[in-house]
């Protein structure tokens, strides 16, 4: 790196020029910095809800979750778990005995 010494005016300049580039972007950040506290502190102090508010305000959610989980399965189509039949569920145990026997029959045993 060149010391100041061995610059030429050219570079001195460009130097000077870049340094005071730096100071402008540094002085519009900490003005940014500033706005954003200025801001955030612009709220106020929290309001206090009383506990009665806050009582009125659970009971409307409650019932809307009630609402919409009463409104569901209709939207869904059915109610609840599917049942399978006994005769299908007798077709697929065949089934997978005859899986099984054919699997161990290769195997040899």
């Amino acid at each position: 790196m060149n010391s100041l010494g061995n610059l030429t005016v050219l570079q001195l300049t460009r130097a000077l020029q870049i340094k005071q580039q730096i100071e402008s972007l540094e002085r519009e950040l900490a003005r940014l910095g500033a706005g954003a506290e200025n801001l955030s502190g612009s709220r106020g102090p929290r309001r206090r809800m009383s506990a009665a508010a806050r009582g009125r305000i659970a009971a409307a959610q409650r019932a809307r979750w009630a609402k919409q989980r009463k409104a569901k399965p209709a939207a869904s189509g059915g109610a609840g778990k599917r049942k399978m039949s006994a005769s299908a569920r007798a077709r697929i145990a065949a089934a997978q005995r005859r899986r099984w026997a054919a699997f161990k029959a290769a195997k040899g045993n």
